[in-house]
Formats: structure tokens, C-alpha cells, sequence
């Protein structure tokens, strides 16, 4: 067999429909397209429209509401902290602040401040000051001997 001889099989490659190519085509002047109108014209789809039957954004029950005033905190792991002090990024010996985690590189923004999580292990002695922090990861750094200082608490939502 030769390179010339290749062929696709029978019904594999299936020619294009060629539109507006005069009356004896079958799809001559307006192409398929029916008589004028916004669905005649090119560039047009009606997003969202489902021929009159109610559009599934509207079926959908509306749910929630998003808070004016929330804040956002850039999230940090413990873990990360401890390894950043372990490749030597963080100086451990000062206090581990918000401007040392960004200059760290840890941190891309402070947004609302940072808040530090649990997640992985201490394993030295860590003094960090930051905007936020759980109470899970308060004491996994007292437990290694460190101290977590939080410098702004986040308002507590009263228990009813």
C-alpha cells in the first residue's frame, strides 16, 4: 500500500453544509434560516431562552444572601509555617509576624489579615502574631512550647 492509496472509510468524513449557494442547492438565499428575524441574523443566540418554557435560572429556588461586611482572611497552616522555618525562609528566633510571612514569600496578600490554622505539626518553639487565629492551633503551638498571639479577635457572635 502506498501513501496515495490512503482512504478514509464511507461515511467518515462527512462534507459541510454549504448555505446561500443558489436556488438548485436546496439551502440557496436565506440558508435555512427562515424569513428575517433576530434568529435570521449572524452572531445571534438567545442565552438563556428556552422557547418559552420557563428557563432553569428561573425554576431554581433563590437561596442565601452575601454579607456586606465580611471579612477575608488570607488562610495560613501551621505546617507551612513550620516547614518555611525549616528551609529557613522565617527566622523562628524573632516574632513570626504578618509582615515577615508575606516578606517570606508564605503570603501573597494580608487581605483583612491573616489567620492561622492547625493543619500539620510544630515542632519548635514559634512566637507568631497575627490578625487570627483557631483555637486548635493556639494550642498545638503552646503544646510545642511557642506562643500565638492573636492582635485583632474576630467579633464573637452572640449565643442566643
Amino acid at each position: 500500500m502506498k501513501l496515495h492509496e490512503l482512504s478514509d472509510n464511507d461515511g467518515a468524513a462527512k462534507k459541510r453544509k454549504r448555505v446561500g449557494r443558489g436556488p438548485g442547492s436546496g439551502t440557496g438565499k436565506m440558508g435555512g434560516r427562515g424569513i428575517k428575524g433576530q434568529k435570521s441574523r449572524s452572531g445571534v443566540a438567545i442565552k438563556g431562552y428556552e422557547g418559552g418554557q420557563m428557563p432553569l435560572y428561573q425554576r431554581l429556588p433563590k437561596r442565601g444572601f452575601n454579607k456586606p461586611n465580611r471579612k477575608a482572611y488570607a488562610v495560613v497552616n501551621l505546617g507551612l509555617i513550620q516547614k518555611f522555618v525549616d528551609a529557613g525562609k522565617i527566622d523562628a528566633s524573632a516574632a513570626i509576624t504578618e509582615d515577615a510571612l508575606i516578606a517570606s514569600g508564605l503570603v501573597r496578600r494580608k487581605k483583612d489579615g491573616i489567620r492561622v490554622l492547625a493543619k500539620g505539626d510544630v515542632t519548635g518553639k514559634l512566637n507568631i502574631e497575627v490578625t487570627g487565629a483557631s483555637k486548635s492551633a493556639i494550642e498545638a503551638v503552646a503544646k510545642a512550647g511557642g506562643s500565638l498571639t492573636v492582635t485583632a479577635p474576630v467579633a464573637e457572635t452572640s449565643e442566643a
